[in-house]
């Protein structure tokens, strides 16, 4: 007999990044797997066969108006098809299904998790998110966060309690890909990468993956430049992601980021980040909140040093001093002082950038988070 398990994101990018990885193998362990987040008929097209897929239109951020709408939806879905588990993750479909899933009497209600959106806002907007994500934990039945940093964190602010939540094996929403991240192909992708952008043998490459956002650290990260390019002539940055949220950031460091020419950005995101972390010298990460941050291992996985905030999340995807460096959050003043470290010792650079390559798989490799995520799916329904 199957076992029903569903799964539920606000939109479909956050199902492709974080949760397709895994559908095969819950497949092949004899889970029945459901999908539910704002998809459009392309999206659904691309997913397996063998997953039920049910579009919902969700919005991203405050949207009291699909509140009362989404949780009536999930709640009719739920009691029909009398699902297992309802794994949940995100912030309104957390929410949403915590909510109709305890009205439908799920017996296992699973909050994945990743990260909390109010660590990044003030005011009422913070208040308003911190509200929502202790009632997503009460509706809850099991929380699982993907890094131990914000389970004690989550545990000390009294959001559960330790026989309700647990993290599995180290953490991680989606773990490693070993394949796709393969220190032995470094060499040729490095390369490539830095032929395309006329980047010299001299030249210290900086990296950063994410979105511009203030909340991801964009503020010090161009105040950092602008001070290291003070200092060293041969120092670039290499910024890959999207401008997502540009009306959060600083409008004068926006420009000179738009502006300065030893700033390479992207434009968008690429499905083959590998490539581009392969070229960087330091990657730098100095967000303000996160769930887990797999830039950080992947970074590692390609024998790049770290320097990433002292949050949950990063700070246990990385060993300070070993494959990088922990700095506090929201002062641009420590990560310019460490990455000057790093730029001036080339021997430091590549002895983190090999403890990383070691570390990183060992710790994180998908193939393992699976093995153990399907272990501790059984062992939710064996409590009965």
């Amino acid at each position: 007999m199957s076992k029903k398990i569903c799964y539920v994101v606000t939109v479909a990018l956050a199902a492709k990044n974080f949760l397709e990885w895994s559908f095969e193998d819950m497949h092949k362990a004899g889970y029945d797997v459901s999908l539910i987040c704002d998809m459009d008929e392309e999206y659904m097209a691309s997913l397996p066969e063998f997953v039920h897929a049910y579009p919902m239109k969700m919005e991203r951020g405050v949207d009291p108006r699909g509140l009362v709408s989404s949780i009536r939806q999930m709640k009719k879905i739920f009691k029909r098809e009398k699902f297992d588990i309802v794994q949940y993750s995100t912030p309104n479909a957390s929410l949403y299904a915590s909510i109709a899933a305890k009205k439908a009497k799920i017996p296992v209600r699973l909050y994945f998790q990743w990260g909390m959106i109010y660590l990044g806002y003030d005011g009422v907007k913070r208040k308003i998110f911190k509200t929502t994500e202790k009632i997503t934990c009460k509706c809850s039945t099991d929380i699982q966060p993907d890094s131990k940093g914000n389970l004690d964190f989550c545990r000390e602010q009294g959001f559960y309690d330790e026989k309700k939540s647990r993290i599995v094996w180290n953490g991680c929403a989606n773990g490693l890909n070993t394949e796709k991240f393969d220190i032995n192909k470094k060499p040729e992708y490095r390369k490539e990468i830095r032929d395309k952008y006329c980047f010299d043998d001299d030249t210290i490459v900086l990296g950063f993956l994410g979105r511009i956002g203030r909340d991801k650290g964009f503020n010090e990260l161009m105040l950092c430049f602008q001070e290291l390019k003070k200092k060293y002539n041969n120092v670039k940055l290499l910024y890959v992601g999207y401008n997502e949220k540009p009306d959060t950031v600083d409008q004068n460091l926006l420009k000179y980021f738009e502006e300065c020419e030893d700033i390479i950005s992207t434009n968008g995101w690429i499905d083959d980040p590998q490539r581009y972390l392969a070229a960087m010298d330091i990657f730098l990460f100095p967000s303000y909140r996160e769930g887990f941050g797999n830039v950080v291992i992947e970074a590692e996985a390609m024998g790049v040093p770290v320097i990433v905030s002292d949050i949950p999340g990063p700070q246990n995807g990385m060993v300070d001093n070993e494959t990088g460096y922990k700095v506090p959050p929201r002062d641009w003043k420590p990560l310019y002082e460490k990455t000057c470290e790093l730029i001036e010792d080339k021997e430091k650079r590549e002895a983190f950038g090999q403890a990383g390559a070691e570390f990183s798989p060992e710790h994180f490799d998908s193939k393992v988070l699976i093995t153990k995520i399907i272990e501790n799916r059984d062992w939710l329904l064996s409590r009965g």
